[in-house]
């Protein structure tokens, strides 16, 4: 045969192998709370190696402010992560700013605890202990950093806090004495952002969640589950606290992340591959090495609108 007569077909099978690889490459965009950061990077990663020629983009910020990414700017995303799991429903099934819904359906994976963290230069460092937190915080002097509450849920959870705190050491003026010492200057959008000004002495305190003093090594203060938020047992008690905010007043309630797939998600089946990742025993491990709490099982929220593959890995939300 005339060496001419095979070039057509090498041709076609270059192309077709083109065709697979671009086929192969697909990124998949993911949203998620501050947080999460180091817990997702590792994921991120690790699902890289399961999927060859996916690349996983995660990106991080305060909960409400990615969410609204979605629901008002319509930025593509795959996965969206969040640190209170009301934030899915009340900006994405019910629609945000006159949009339409973006989401029906969310998975709780997780658990956390409201805490301060703090280093051996920080103000009352010696003395501050699970009893006397309240007193040294409030001292003249001490600065306290925190996230915006209208921005990110450990702003709101931190005011809730101390709602509750008031009310369990029967200080009546608990909340406003910490909040004198932590004025809008010493917000961020999350409460991340602080860590590098404690560790520079430039606060001396910082309201955060238990993962990331585990994460950063930090000195942390072991708050009762009562009002730490931590423990759903205790969900009665904190529905009694509120937070103000730009977005309304917010009840208490535990801290559980919850997660969901976007309706205008571009890699919906390779989403479902993530959470699916995300909900395994890789998943669990890296989540409980990073200072979160696991679920015995993840809950279902519209557990029936979950994806069949996922939805055998949840039990419906509890009532």
């Amino acid at each position: 045969m005339h060496p001419m007569k095979t070039l057509p077909l090498t041709l076609s099978a270059l192309a077709l192998a083109a065709a697979c690889t671009t086929a192969q490459a697909e990124t998949l965009t993911v949203f998620a709370a501050g947080t999460l950061g180091k817990s997702f990077t590792t994921l991120a990663r690790g699902f890289e190696k399961l999927h060859p020629g996916v690349t996983v983009q995660p990106q991080f910020g305060g909960s409400v402010k990615m969410v609204k990414q979605v629901t008002v700017l319509h930025q593509p995303a795959d996965v969206v992560a969040v640190a209170d799991y009301s934030v899915i429903p009340k900006y994405m099934f019910k629609g945000d700013e006159g949009n339409k819904p973006t989401a029906d359906w969310s998975i709780g994976f997780l658990g956390n605890a409201i805490t301060f963290i703090y280093t051996p230069k920080s103000k009352g460092a010696k003395e501050i202990n699970a009893d006397n937190w309240w007193k040294i915080l409030s001292e003249p002097g001490v600065q306290i950093g925190r996230s915006n509450p209208n921005t990110d849920p450990s702003g709101y959870q931190t005011l809730q806090m101390l709602d509750l705190a008031g009310r369990y050491y029967k200080q009546p003026d608990l909340e406003a004495k910490v909040l004198a010492n932590s004025p809008e200057s010493n917000m961020r959008d999350t409460e991340t952002d602080l860590i590098s000004a404690l560790q520079l002495g430039q606060i001396d305190y910082l309201a955060i969640y238990r993962s990331d003093a585990v994460q950063h090594h930090m000195e942390s203060i072991d708050l009762p589950p009562q009002i730490n938020l931590s423990d759903p047992k205790f969900d009665a008690d904190y529905a009694k606290a509120s937070a103000k905010t730009k977005n309304g007043e917010l009840s208490g309630r535990p801290i559980i992340y919850a997660v969901t797939i976007p309706t205008t998600a571009p890699h919906p089946k390779l989403a479902q591959e993530f959470i699916a990742y995300l909900l395994g025993p890789a998943g669990q491990k890296v989540i409980a090495a990073n200072g979160f709490i696991p679920l015995k099982q993840p809950y279902a929220m519209n557990r029936d609108k979950v994806p069949a593959d996922l939805r055998k890995l949840t039990v419906a939300w509890p009532r």
